[in-house]
């Protein structure tokens, strides 16, 4: 009989983005096959704290509404019950080291053979975790250091695009120093630069967490301050009269695109609200574009997969201009909402790739990209 993989689903973090993490966790753990795989739930805290709880399944109950908070609520007992552990960084030994004998989940073992973080936002999406796990030389599914950093950060993010050739929406980045001591200098720049109206984002943030759409003067302060709140990076983007079109790719070094497909909003553009709050925001999967359209969403997905060096998965954002019919890249998350009604699972349904399978290849890609490693020397031996 084959030994099952042990595998370390990891939720939660610090990060605005928290509440949408224990979903996506809780989404995931349920479609993985209990034959193949024994789970181990590892949750960090809002503070930061590590914690391991064990009968992964057990945690999901059968009346548990997918994407609703009754999945959230099982994980949560983890975060405040599970057993107290800290991420090691020794590639020889366990890579979760128990903090305390006793434990209320007392089958809670801390060894894992390969990660899963379902970490969105700062801490966990941005090459913090994924340089832990390098460290201590556990495979993990998605991108590395290097993708999950620049796929995080707006602004480094448009510039690898730019350098690449593909399609960009104008942008200025502004730092919050600056912001602060000169309020009027900086808002003469960015109105030099670019016509309203204008997004302003923080530059390492998702979920739409701290965007405002700036439609005249008067509305730039509060939204360049309630950016600063999130990150000492602002970026501020041309608004673009578009639509919003998503496409999934997955792989490694040879990455491949799903379907793509449209987000209509129920609000002005799909903010936090639009996306986990109120309802009424659709999905139109396929999008309705033309064969032509299609694509070349596709085509440019692949290449903005590859121009961040990403690995595993990513969904990448694109507008279409309604005027025009110009297609412009905006972003690519390198950890996407994992929900099953999430986009990012939906679109390779529609590509004929279902949930648990999609799950299954993301694992195995994860393990390909390990064992690739292997053929990296890491000492140098000089020529006799």
């Amino acid at each position: 009989m084959k030994k099952k993989i042990r595998l370390g689903v990891l939720f939660g973090g610090r990060s605005g983005e928290h509440e949408v993490s224990l979903t996506s966790a809780a989404s995931v753990m349920r479609a993985l096959d209990p034959a193949k795989y024994e789970l181990v739930p590892v949750g960090i805290t809002r503070e930061g704290r590590w914690r391991v709880g064990s009968g992964a399944f057990g945690l999901l109950p059968e009346a548990a509404v997918i994407g609703g908070a009754e999945q959230a609520a099982p994980l949560q007992t983890v975060l405040e019950e599970g057993r107290a552990v800290t991420p090691s960084v020794d590639p020889t030994g366990p890579k979760l080291l128990a903090l305390a004998k006793s434990s209320p989940a007392p089958n809670a073992r801390p060894e894992v053979d390969v990660i899963f973080p379902v970490l969105h936002g700062t801490f966990g999406e941005d090459g913090t975790i994924q340089g832990l796990l390098e460290l201590a030389d556990v495979p993990y599914v998605g991108a590395g250091v290097l993708a999950s950093s620049a796929g995080m950060d707006k602004d480094v993010m448009k510039r690898l695009f730019r350098d690449a050739g593909l399609p960009v929406v104008s942008w200025e980045l502004v730092l919050r120093r600056d912001w602060e001591h000169d309020p009027a200098g900086v808002r003469k720049r960015i109105e030099k630069r670019l016509r309203y109206p204008l997004f302003v984002k923080p530059a390492n943030l998702g979920s739409s967490v701290g965007i405002t759409k700036a439609h005249k003067p008067r509305e730039l302060q509060a939204a360049m301050d309630l950016a600063a709140q999130y990150d000492r990076k602002i970026l501020v983007e041309k608004a673009v009269d578009a639509r919003e079109i998503e496409c999934a790719v997955l792989g490694n070094d040879s990455p491949e695109a799903s379907v793509p497909g449209e987000i209509i909003p129920v609000n002005e553009f799909y903010d936090y609200e639009a996306k986990y709050i109120k309802e009424g925001s659709e999905l139109a999967i396929p999008a309705r574009l033309s064969p032509r359209q299609s694509k070349r969403v596709q085509e440019l997905a692949v290449r903005a997969f590859k121009a961040i060096d990403c690995a595993g998965m990513g969904r990448v954002d694109f507008l279409l201009e309604r005027k025009t019919g110009k297609i412009f890249v905006m972003e690519i998350n390198t950890i996407p909402g994992f929900t099953s009604i999430s986009m990012y699972p939906k679109l390779w349904e529609a590509s004929g790739v279902p949930y648990s399978k999609l799950l299954d290849r993301l694992i195995d890609l994860a393990l390909e990209r390990h064992r690739d490693k292997t053929h990296t020397r890491y000492e140098y031996t000089a020529p006799r």
